[in-house]
């Protein structure tokens, strides 16, 4: 199946994890050195900025995976909800697959980048009618954000057999109307990253588009101060 992330062993973390392979725990990014076996590398295409490729391989492929398990394409409308780090992915990889990209923000200020990023339409949450208006319009939307929100309200714009996939994982429980699903057969569905094989094929369609993510590149002397800007919403993109 080539789908390592979904192993009913559990997964090592790449952070403070037990290793079941080399003992002691996992160090990630901070270890002075790192030997992993052949099956479990992988190649960055050549003309890649390894600063903008290195998201890649944790945002960059749980966005990608879903997109690609549901089949997303030309032809299809696909929304995406959230233009923050896993968000501003999906609304790349979703037109360069051939989507009409539609994103939902609650943001006004969101415009320039998204019609940069490659969406076609933006969609402001906290205007009134923002959902009625789109209502059965969608083929598939993912959804990026990690903070308590309205699934019924997404779930309502899907089309007849459309779903809607959830990347962020909110800290707590989401209710949901099951009436929303049965009309429709609709589905609401989750996914993890993507398994070695998925992650090189996703490298390689960066590769070939010469597409990245958008980086912030601090000093690691900053990293203090990048932390307390990100707990303060100031960065690029947020939420």
């Amino acid at each position: 199946m080539h789908e390592e992330q979904f192993c009913e062993k559990g997964p090592t973390f790449t952070y403070n994890s037990d290793d079941p392979h080399g003992g002691g725990i996992t160090y990630g990014g901070c270890s002075k050195r790192i030997v992993a076996g052949e099956d479990f590398v992988l190649r960055v295409p050549e003309g890649l900025d390894p600063a903008g490729a290195a998201p890649l391989l944790c945002a960059g492929i749980t966005t990608y995976s879903p997109l690609r398990h549901w089949k997303v394409g030309p032809g299809q409308t696909v929304g995406v909800v959230g233009l923050g780090g896993l968000g501003h992915m999906a609304v790349k990889f979703a037109k360069a697959l051939g989507a009409h990209v539609v994103l939902f923000t609650s943001s006004p200020g969101k415009a320039e980048d998204a019609g940069r990023l490659g969406a076609g339409e933006m969609v402001i949450t906290r205007e009134p009618d923002a959902f009625t208006q789109h209502a059965n319009r969608f083929d598939f939307i993912l959804d990026t954000v990690s903070a308590p929100h309205d699934l019924n309200a997404y779930l309502a714009l899907l089309k007849h057999s459309g779903t809607l996939c959830l990347v962020g994982v909110p800290p707590e429980a989401l209710p949901f109307n099951p009436f929303n699903l049965v009309f429709g057969r609709r589905q609401l569905a989750g996914s993890l990253i993507g398994g070695i094989r998925e992650t090189q094929e996703m490298l390689d369609f960066r590769g070939e588009r010469r597409i990245t993510s958008d980086i912030e590149l601090i000093a690691m002397a900053d990293i203090n101060e990048a932390y307390e800007r990100l707990l303060k919403s100031d960065v690029t993109l947020d939420l």
